[in-house]
């Protein structure tokens, strides 16, 4: 099975997230898929994508496949890996992408969601991130996706407690754009992009690349870099991660003992 489907209305392209019996999860096959169609938007110089699901959906998706997790011991969450080449095929397209949100966003799936330009929810969505419930040790590039759009206290309460939290909330602090009433999404979305396309796309191109480089531009020293990217590692290769991956996948609590 495919997981997204694609669609035009005009200058808009469409994808649709087609994986409901499995909860739209973050996969291979969703990461190639993806890939495809934007570069097939590309050619036809679409001017403003909408990632959504379908519509009624309870979960928008529920974030990276644990399947496809590596055993304890090796980087679960790799530079070259899914998420990260998702939200740099996201950050390179040469238009605005939105996502348009109903229903709960788990895990990764949060970080798909605010890789995108600008974020549309229906009320009552919430977001959770939850590697700390898995004993997974979320990457540096992750990490940088978050910090670009909440501020440093909001990301540790998501971080910290892995508890869902309202969109409201998240628009409160300006990480969301607008929540509106589930009625109302499609068509505020819609409402949304055509806005867009009344402007000039080769100004609109230019300023999402000047702002990918200056929300990007804080780099970090080789030394920091490999600090961090050991204490990842004591993570990853930790008895918690490989108790964590065993929970979720026997549907039980995690017993985790800090070592």
């Amino acid at each position: 099975m495919r997981p997204l489907v694609a669609s035009m209305r005009g200058d808009i392209g469409v994808i649709t997230m087609d994986n409901d019996a499995r909860r739209n999860v973050l996969c291979e096959a969703f990461y190639v898929q993806l890939k495809d169609l934007l570069d097939a938007f590309r050619e036809n110089r679409v001017r403003v994508i909408i990632l959504r699901a379908n519509p009624g959906v309870h979960v928008w998706s529920a974030g990276h496949d644990v399947n496809e997790l590596p055993p304890a011991g090796q980087d679960p969450l790799h530079w070259a890996e899914i998420l990260p080449r998702m939200t740099r095929a996201i950050h390179d397209f040469p238009a605005p992408v939105i996502a348009m949100i109903e229903g709960t966003v788990w895990g990764g799936a949060c970080e798909l969601a605010l890789a995108c330009d600008m974020v549309v929810t229906a009320t009552g969505t919430t977001f959770a991130l939850t590697p700390a419930r898995l004993g997974v040790p979320y990457n540096i590039n992750g990490l940088s996706t978050f910090t670009r759009s909440l501020t440093p206290q909001l990301l540790k309460e998501l971080l910290f407690t892995a508890a869902p939290m309202p969109a409201e909330r998240l628009a409160s602090a300006g990480a969301v754009n607008h929540v509106v009433p589930n009625a109302e999404l499609e068509s505020f979305c819609m409402g949304l992009a055509e806005q867009i396309l009344k402007n000039a796309p080769l100004t609109i191109r230019a300023t999402k690349e000047m702002m990918n480089v200056l929300l990007g531009a804080r780099d970090l020293s080789a030394s920091e870099f490999e600090r961090l990217e050991e204490l990842r590692k004591d993570v990853y290769s930790s008895k918690d991660y490989a108790e964590g991956l065993d929970a979720i996948r026997n549907k039980r609590t995690p017993k985790f003992i800090g070592i």
